[in-house]
Parts: C-alpha cells; structure tokens; sequence
C-alpha cells in the first residue's frame, strides 16, 4: 500500500510536504516515515480517503 500511495503522489507531482498539509499535519514527517517504512508507520482509513481524494483516484487504487 505505502508503495501506492508514493507512486500515485509522485505521478501527480504531489511533494511529500505538500501532501502532508493537505491531509491536515504541519510537517513532512509522518509521510516521509510512512513511505520509507520507518517506527512501524502506517496510513489509516481516514487519510487514505483524504489522499485518494487529493490524489483524484480510487481509494482502492491505494490498497491493491
């Protein structure tokens, strides 16, 4: 799923810091943690629908 979301964000040229405002946090980090696999991180429901949303995919398209 992190590789996904990464792939997507990328493809639509969505900066990690970008996203992370967009999905309600002030900083970089936790993104930039969850796609580098670091603290056992993950994305949950509800930001997955925020960036799918953002991203104007399917949320599905995040989880395949």
């Amino acid at each position: 799923m992190v590789e996904n979301v990464k792939k997507a964000r990328k493809e639509k040229g969505v900066s990690q810091l970008n996203l992370a405002h967009m999905i309600g946090h002030k900083s970089v980090s936790t993104i930039a943690k969850i796609e580098a696999g670091l603290e056992n991180k993950h994305y949950n429901i509800e930001q997955l629908y925020k960036i799918a949303k953002i991203l104007d995919i399917k949320i599905t398209d995040l989880c395949s």
